[in-house]
C-alpha cells in the first residue's frame, strides 16, 4: 500500500518537458529566401532571444509559394516549441482567400505580431518619372511593370489595392521572394517594386529610388517620399510580420515563448535596431492579436475578390 500511494507522488514531482523548456536549440523558419524584411525580422530577434531563453536560436530559410512552404513545414513539426516560423499577410490572412491552404492558419499557435511597417514603392533609377504625380501620369501612358515577392504576398496585395483604387493598369511581375525582386529592380528589369524595409538598403546605396510609401501619411524613415494617399486619397496598406508555433503547442511552452519574445521586443536596444531597419515593434497580447488577424483577413479577402486574384497551382 505504501508503494501504491508513493507512485503518484513520484509522478507529481517528476519534471515535465514543458517545465524544462527550452533544453535544446530552437529553430525559427523564415518562409522566404535571405535578404528580405521577414528574414531581417527573424535575424534581429535571434541573438537577444537566445540570451533570454538560455538556448541557441537559429534561423532557417525555407522559401516558396509565397511563404506557404515554410509555414507548412513548421505546422507539421512536433508541437514542442522547438520549431517556430515567421508569418504574415500572405501566410495567414490573405492565403486562405487565394488557395486551399495545406494548414489551418487560425489553428496555429499564434504567439504575437512582432513588427509593422508601410511598404516602399521603389523604382528603377532611370525611370523617367521623378515625382509621384509624374509616376501616375507615366502609368497612364505606358506599361509599368511592378514587382512583388510573389502572388498572394502582402507586397502583391498592397500593389493590387493601389491599382484598384487608382484605376491604373500596371503589370504585376511576381518573384519568389524579396531578394530576387530587388536584384531585378536594381538591374532595371522591372520598373517598380512594392517592397518591405529590405528595400531601404537598395535606396540608400543609390541602386533604386523611393517613389512613395503606403502609409496614410509620410513615413519618418523616408521623409521625402510622399504617401500614395497624397495621390489616391484614402489609400493605406500596412505590412506586418508575426511569429507562430505548431498547432496544439502546450500552454506552458507558449507562455515561456510569449513572455520571452515580448520582453526582448520591449528592450530599448532591440527596439532601436528594429526602428533603424524601418521595422516598428508592434507586439500585442494573444487575444488582441487573434482579433487583429480576423480583421486583416476580411480586408484582404475583399481585395482578392475584387481583383479576382488566383494562384495557378497546376
Amino acid at each position: 500500500m505504501v508503494g501504491a500511494f508513493a507512485l503518484p507522488v513520484l509522478a507529481a514531482t517528476r519534471p515535465t518537458a514543458a517545465q524544462n523548456f527550452p533544453s535544446r536549440p530552437i529553430k525559427i523558419i523564415v518562409p522566404f529566401p535571405p535578404g528580405g524584411g521577414v528574414d531581417l525580422t527573424a535575424r534581429l530577434l535571434m541573438e537577444p532571444l537566445s540570451k533570454e531563453l538560455g538556448q541557441t536560436v537559429i534561423v532557417e530559410n525555407k522559401g516558396g509559394a509565397g511563404g506557404i512552404i515554410g509555414v507548412e513545414a513548421m505546422s507539421h513539426a512536433p508541437a514542442d516549441g522547438y520549431t517556430l516560423a515567421l508569418t504574415g499577410v500572405g501566410t495567414l490572412t490573405a492565403g486562405p482567400h487565394l488557395r486551399k491552404m495545406p494548414y489551418d492558419p487560425m489553428a496555429l499557435s499564434h504567439i504575437t505580431r512582432l513588427v509593422r511597417m508601410p511598404f516602399i514603392v521603389a523604382v528603377r533609377n532611370d525611370l523617367p518619372a521623378k515625382t509621384l504625380p509624374e509616376f501616375m501620369e507615366l502609368a497612364k501612358k505606358t506599361e509599368i511593370r511592378w514587382a512583388s515577392g510573389g502572388i498572394g504576398t502582402s507586397q502583391h496585395l498592397a500593389g493590387e489595392l493601389f491599382t484598384q483604387m487608382s484605376g491604373l493598369k500596371m503589370v504585376h511581375v511576381p518573384y519568389r521572394g524579396t531578394g530576387p525582386a530587388l536584384n531585378d529592380l536594381s538591374a532595371g528589369i522591372v520598373d517598380a517594386y512594392f517592397g518591405d524595409p529590405a528595400t531601404l538598403g537598395l535606396i540608400k546605396s543609390g541602386k533604386a529610388r523611393a517613389m512613395a510609401v503606403t502609409s496614410l501619411t509620410r513615413w519618418p524613415v523616408l521623409p521625402d517620399a510622399p504617401a500614395l494617399a497624397e495621390a489616391v486619397p484614402g489609400y493605406q496598406a500596412e505590412n506586418w510580420y508575426a511569429i507562430a508555433a505548431p498547432p496544439k503547442t502546450p500552454g506552458p511552452v507558449m507562455a515561456v515563448l510569449t513572455n520571452a519574445i515580448l520582453k526582448v521586443m520591449a528592450d530599448p536596444v532591440v527596439k532601436a535596431k528594429y526602428e533603424e531597419a524601418g521595422l516598428h515593434p508592434a507586439t500585442m497580447p494573444r487575444a488582441e492579436y487573434v482579433a487583429f488577424l480576423e480583421r486583416d483577413s476580411k480586408t484582404w479577402g475583399d481585395v482578392v475578390a475584387k481583383g479576382n486574384i488566383k494562384i495557378d497551382e497546376s
